[in-house]
């Protein structure tokens, strides 16, 4: 909590910090599997803000984690390519998490997603596969059309937002349901109809 003596300014600088240590993570994180020839994708959050971020940046909405989809039959290999890289490995509520730092909360971290799972069961799709994926330059990211189906078969309040999000920008639009199997397209349509909601 800040105390009496913090100023706006200081307010504004801790925003700034807070965006900025996300953004070296992800760097990070995406730097340590590549040189470790580790096929990965960035997912999650960030993801969506690299695709609505093409269309227009003033739409982008920040995000707290790095989430990364690797299969898990490079687990071992991404392990010791994020440990060299500073990261500091920890298995807690079901999720395998790569903190800043030993300290660190399971908000400073990066999770790790596995390619072709489903991530609960009776989840109406699996993940796709990293192959799924675009280059961006300084990292990998889930392809729009495979993002758009996790965000889908979650379907968390978040992932309705980032969804929201995708359609104000014109990214993707009620044509979609075209492309998608019927419970994840029956998602979309609810979001189409009922932006509001």
């Amino acid at each position: 909590m800040l105390d009496e003596s913090s100023t706006p300014i200081d307010l504004l600088q801790r925003m700034v910090d807070a965006v900025e240590h996300v953004r070296q993570r992800l760097l990070r994180a995406s730097a340590a599997l590549r040189g470790a020839g580790v096929d990965y994708a960035v997912v999650g959050g960030n993801a969506v803000a690299a695709w609505v971020a093409t269309i227009d940046r003033a739409a982008v909405r920040n995000t707290q984690d790095v989430d990364v989809m690797i299969r898990r039959t490079d687990f071992d290999a991404a392990k010791a390519a994020l440990e060299r890289a500073g990261f500091v490995y920890r298995r807690a509520a079901g999720m395998d998490l790569f903190l800043d730092n030993a300290a660190a909360s399971a908000r400073d971290a990066v999770h790790i997603i596995f390619a072709g799972e489903l991530v609960k069961p009776g989840e109406p799709a699996p993940n796709p596969d990293v192959s799924e994926s675009t280059d961006m330059g300084a990292f990998q990211v889930l392809d729009l059309e495979a993002l758009v189906r996790i965000k889908l078969t979650a379907f968390r309040r978040k992932d309705q937002v980032h969804l929201l999000d995708m359609l104000g920008v014109g990214l993707i639009d009620a044509s979609w349901t075209n492309r998608l199997p019927a419970p994840l397209a029956s998602r979309l349509q609810e979001l189409v109809d009922s932006p509001d909601a």
